[in-house]
């Protein structure tokens, strides 16, 4: 699967980006615990070469919790600093300062021989779309002050706050990369909502999704749906799902484009249970 979706203001956020980073101490990059590698944007590492960087997994409320642990794990070996958070509970705030304080520790210290102490920390906050950028911004500040919707490309604008502790952060609009060539990424982004469901087949997404589902979280579809559908025949599986839940039209034809956007909204949504669509052994 070869996805080339890269709207306009994507376009304009990654120039604008470029520029900003100029005056940034240190970035802090969302990603998905659902999907942390799948979730990252790979330009990032060298748009924010030499700054400073953090990692935060976020959405670890519906990923596997053993699953996010290796994944924490498997960032530090590689030297990054990494935290979960679930933004939808909140109260990572004194986590995330703690984090940010440490990864501009350098920074801070050699403010201090300046005799600049409590000098603002500067810090851009960036991710994909649909990664939870803004319920995250909203949980750290305490208020809705981002945008927050369930859709990528919401945001549109930088925009720029201020937290206790010494630091104001940019939250900048989410950005994917052009062209995304890699067949297994450009489904975990389209399984998780990233990519527009306006622009794929729902039907071949959703018979994808069952198989991803067979492989790294056996029995979730079963301990949903009651039925354990064939993914060896991943489309007789969907039909197999859709006669359960009584998605039947006229002459008896079961409505798989019906039982794809049933599928996809409960995974995406948590009620399929807490999963995580990679693991670090694959990376």
């Amino acid at each position: 699967m070869s996805i080339n979706w890269y709207p306009g203001h994507m376009a304009r956020t990654r120039r604008l980006m470029a520029e900003d980073l100029k005056n940034i101490d240190a970035v802090c990059e969302i990603a998905d615990a659902r999907i942390p590698f799948s979730s990252r944007n790979p330009e990032l590492d060298r748009l924010a070469r030499g700054k400073r960087r953090l990692l935060v997994l976020n959405r670890a409320d519906q990923a596997d919790p053993s699953k996010t642990a290796r994944w924490i794990a498997f960032y530090k070996s590689r030297n990054l600093a990494v935290m979960a958070a679930d933004s939808k509970k909140g109260g990572f705030l004194p986590e995330f300062t703690a984090a940010v304080h440490s990864v501009c520790s350098d920074l801070i210290e050699r403010n201090q021989a300046k005799g600049q102490v409590g000098k603002t920390i500067r810090l851009m906050i960036v991710g994909i779309p649909n990664v939870g950028k803004s319920s995250f911004i909203n949980r750290l500040l305490g208020r809705k002050s981002a945008i927050a919707e369930d859709r990528p490309g919401v945001t549109r604008r930088n925009q720029w706050y201020t937290l206790p502790g010494g630091f104001d952060f940019m939250d900048t609009p989410g950005m994917l990369w052009p062209k995304i060539e890699d067949e297994r990424t450009g489904y975990r982004l389209a399984f998780t909502g990233t990519i527009r469901d306006e622009i794929l087949d729902l039907e071949d997404l959703a018979c994808r999704l069952l198989v991803t589902l067979a492989q790294q979280a056996p029995g979730a579809v079963t301990a949903r749906y009651g039925i354990c559908p064939d993914i060896s025949e991943p489309y007789n599986g969907l039909c197999a799902l859709a006669r359960k839940r009584g998605f039947v039209v006229s002459g008896g034809e079961v409505d798989t484009e019906r039982m794809a956007r049933v599928l996809l909204d409960e995974f995406r949504s948590g009620k399929l249970g807490r999963i995580t669509l990679e693991d670090p052994s694959e990376f």
